[in-house]
């Protein structure tokens, strides 16, 4: 019995290279769930072809979906995808630092292990980064004076650490730096708390967004793209949110 299993084992060696090529390139989701696959190839690849939202925009959805969930087994994919899309490097690492902020350092982190080897594969160095310390855009005081002036009477007494940094690293420095231009700033933004769950901050930061020039569409299709990578319950949970703002704006 021992030599006959020895004997199999022995043989199981010399099988084939293209079997054992088989067996290593097949797709652990047709292996797992094969209806899996086909709703990734129908309706995944349906959602990223509808024409409300651009392949960029979608890709830039898409990233700052998965930094923000810390879902990383698809972000060296969809990093490579929204290079070819049109994100320029520059802006694939502002979305990183961005999203520092709006989803946690340890997320951003995790997120730049990643794409640090997709950049490396496409011989992405620094000088495809952005400076370190910009020069900023030009702060619209009349607006950044009434939302520090609203979340100030709000929060200032008891949380004055964070009113004060949120006024001067956020808005008087992050929100103004130039390599991703606050339209998109704003998409990463929106894209990333709907994905997350975050309602709480999404109105604020959905109108935040129609000023800075996304459209009402737009916004409708970021958030019906954002179904397939945060799943159903968090897009129902920002879809009233949403609603109420679209109707605000359009008294």
């Amino acid at each position: 019995m021992k030599l006959l299993a020895a004997t199999l084992a022995s043989l199981s060696l010399f099988a084939s290279p293209s079997a054992h090529a088989e067996a290593a390139e097949e797709s652990p989701v047709r292996v797992v769930a094969p209806a899996l696959e086909k709703y990734e190839q129908g309706a995944l690849r349906d959602v990223w072809n509808r024409s409300g939202l651009s392949p960029r925009d979608r890709s830039i959805v898409t990233l700052a979906a998965l930094i923000a969930r810390g879902d990383t087994a698809e972000l060296a994919h969809v990093a490579g995808l929204a290079l070819d899309n049109g994100v320029k490097a520059k802006e694939t690492s502002e979305i990183v630092t961005h999203l520092a902020f709006y989803a946690g350092w340890a997320r951003a982190k995790a997120a730049a292990a990643v794409i640090k080897d997709v950049f490396a594969a496409r011989r992405i160095g620094a000088d495809q980064l952005p400076r370190v310390s910009p020069q900023l855009l030009p702060l619209n005081e009349s607006a950044e004076a009434d939302r520090a002036a609203r979340v100030g009477q709000q929060f200032g007494a008891a949380f004055p650490g964070v009113v004060q940094m949120t006024t001067d690293v956020l808005f008087r420095d992050l929100w103004l730096r130039p390599d991703l231009a606050p339209r998109d700033r704003s998409l990463v933004t929106i894209s990333a708390l709907a994905a997350t769950g975050q309602v709480a901050q999404l109105s604020g930061h959905l109108s935040i967004g129609m000023n800075n020039g996304l459209t009402q569409a737009e916004i409708a299709e970021a958030i019906t793209h954002l179904a397939f990578y945060a799943g159903w319950p968090p897009v129902f949970s920002a879809m009233p949110v949403a609603k109420d703002v679209f109707d605000r704006r359009s008294k």
